[in-house]
């Protein structure tokens, strides 16, 4: 059937999802068609997609959820089916209301998990003393220093090109969907970017990432991944301390010290600004647990 490559050829080069949303899309979306074909007794065409009903979706979440999915896979399926409706319409005048008002399973809200200041800061400075090689140790230290001093995703710190030495005032990071920010530096980020621009062996420029992996290649997010294991074992940190977690960190420790959610929200690259106020709900819980544990008559 040609409808689902078109689709996720849209949402791929005009939506600009990211690449494991589309990968997990198009997973959904062949079991969605592979059920439907036995359903219907036919391989599903606009015609049938205009002609489902409700409990015909329902039936396919319910035969998933058989198999043992969770609330969340679920609700991802439901989304997949929607979005992939939604396109059907402006591609195809599919109109079916009654996919509308489909809903899922709730999934409760996930606060984020970040690390205290403490703890933030001896993950930086610990991972100098786990590598030999003053230039591993000090391409470490840099890149996670950019998770907690620029609220980068390990993705955006391993993607800088190698022409940022000197560092730069502000760094232009394209983010999720192709979406483009500006962010400032504080000195110390820009002073390990330095230490570790002088000490790297190998060439850097427009053309080449900033940061190396040991053998000449662009250094790869589960190496790093792998660093921050071994440390959060050697601080006995818990496994939420991870690379991610030094970007929730960075937003955390912002509001805590005053910063204006919309700034942080600006910095972060957050399209809405709700997802950014997820991190008021942290606060929130830090501080009910100092009160708790200040407080007289707690």
């Amino acid at each position: 059937m040609a409808l689902l490559p078109a689709f996720l050829d849209h949402i791929a080069r005009e939506r600009r999802l990211a690449a494991n949303t589309v990968a997990a899309y198009t997973s959904d979306l062949q079991d969605f068609l592979g059920f439907l074909t036995g359903h219907v007794g036919q391989p599903p065409s606009v015609r049938v997609f205009s002609e489902l009903q409700a409990r015909d979706i329902r039936a396919f979440l319910a035969h998933r959820r058989r198999e043992g999915l969770s609330d969340a896979s679920i609700a991802r399926l439901l989304s997949a089916i929607k979005s992939f409706y939604t396109w059907l319409d402006r591609a195809h005048g599919v109109e079916n209301p009654e996919i509308a008002f489909l809903t899922g399973p709730k999934r409760p809200a996930r606060l984020p998990r970040p690390v205290s200041e403490v703890a933030a800061k001896d993950l930086i400075e610990t991972s100098e003393t786990l590598q030999e090689e003053p230039w591993v140790a000090a391409r470490d230290v840099t890149a996670l220093t950019l998770m907690y001093g620029a609220g980068l995703r390990i993705s955006e710190a391993l993607d800088l090109p190698g022409n940022l030495t000197p560092a730069p005032e502000t760094l232009r990071i394209t983010g999720k969907g192709g979406k483009v920010r500006l962010v400032p530096l504080i000195p110390a980020v820009r002073e390990a970017m330095e230490v570790y621009a002088k000490l790297c062996p190998y060439k850097q420029s427009a053309e080449t990432p900033f940061f190396y992996g040991l053998r000449g290649k662009r250094l790869q997010a589960p190496v790093l991944r792998k660093q921050v294991q071994i440390l959060r074992g050697a601080l006995g940190l818990p496994e939420t301390a991870t690379p991610h977690a030094l970007r929730h960190s960075f937003a955390t420790h912002l509001l805590a010290n005053g910063a204006d959610l919309r700034a942080i929200q600006t910095l972060l690259g957050h399209a809405s600004l709700s997802t950014t106020q997820v991190y008021t709900g942290v606060e929130a819980g830090h501080l009910r647990k100092v009160h708790a544990a200040a407080h007289p008559r707690a």
